[in-house]
């Protein structure tokens, strides 16, 4: 097979059209790796670890429903030195909380199940995640490196590539943890405006796929709002209700203190049509899209 006959899940999806509004899975607790070597296709899990301390990491993290990703710096490797290891969450108020770690031997890796129980150092910055997983899909390569290289190259300290989070055919995909905001279609151009954006405090609806604290019809009813009032910060907007309903759900949102007002908005959800949804996927997937049909005041 030639370059140009070659199959790119990425391609396929904005060549359909394919809508990502909704689709950021779950996550409020995150585990991350430093791994310079080589990334497993299946990533933490295809490592070959101490089998004990493997298995002390992976229960700990379902406890406390934490995504585990492996993580590297962009661009040249670090050739000595320790890896590191964080575990990063919002705690009640909001805040950032956070513990960092080091390790060199695997046994090290068991502090994580002790963070995972504590609550962390309050404060610091946001952690941004550029998918580079190209074992796991070729899409996350080619249209994630460049563009974690670019915003690297801008935010040094925030920004390390990681392994697979999700959505291949809607690389490049960047996620801010432990915000949970998914950010999927980049570009390096429009990777470098959405992050100034975020880092201001300004989420805008275009390259929005949601939030992994919110279902997908309360993610689309966001990106619905912010599409029509314009952009906002990760917490101007709360969910009040959730309501399913024969034609899919009513979705009540407030706008906090920054706005002040209160939103009905109407979603539902559609197949699309047969196709393959990522490079090394099936013929014949279908998907779920998430719409938002109407806002209004409630």
């Amino acid at each position: 097979m030639t370059p140009a006959e070659r199959f790119f899940c990425a391609d396929a999806a904005r060549a359909r059209g394919d809508a990502f509004t909704g689709t950021a899975p779950y996550g409020r607790v995150w585990v991350l790796i430093e791994y310079r070597r080589g990334w497993p296709a299946d990533g933490f899990d295809g490592l070959d670890l101490e089998p004990g301390v493997k298995e002390l990491v992976f229960s700990a993290a379902r406890a406390s429903r934490a995504r585990v990703l492996l993580v590297r710096r962009p661009g040249r490797r670090r050739p000595h030195g320790s890896d590191r290891w964080a575990v990063l969450r919002h705690d009640e108020s909001g805040a950032l909380r956070q513990q960092w770690g080091s390790w060199r031997r695997d046994d090290d890796l068991a502090a994580i199940t002790t963070a995972l129980r504590s609550p962390g150092d309050r404060g610091g910055p946001p952690v941004v995640l550029v998918c580079a997983h190209g074992l796991h899909d070729a899409c996350c390569a080619v249209r994630g490196r460049p563009v974690g290289r670019v915003l690297s190259e801008r935010w040094p300290d925030l920004v390390w590539e990681s392994t697979h989070v999700g959505g291949d055919r809607f690389a490049a995909n960047v996620i801010v943890v432990p915000d949970g905001v998914y950010y999927g279609g980049l570009d390096p151009a429009s990777s470098i405006t959405v992050m100034e954006e975020h880092l201001a405090g300004r989420i805008h609806a275009g390259h929005l796929r949601g939030y992994t604290t919110l279902h997908p019809p309360q993610q689309a009813a966001v990106a619905a709002v912010l599409g029509r009032f314009g952009p906002a910060g990760r917490h101007d907007y709360a969910i009040v209700r959730t309501v399913r309903v024969e034609e899919g759900w009513h979705v009540r949102i407030s706008g906090g203190t920054s706005h002040g007002r209160v939103l009905e908005v109407e979603v539902r959800a559609r197949r699309t049509p047969p196709g393959r949804l990522t490079c090394r996927g099936p013929e014949g997937s279908s998907a779920l899209v998430y719409e938002a049909v109407s806002v209004r005041e409630a």
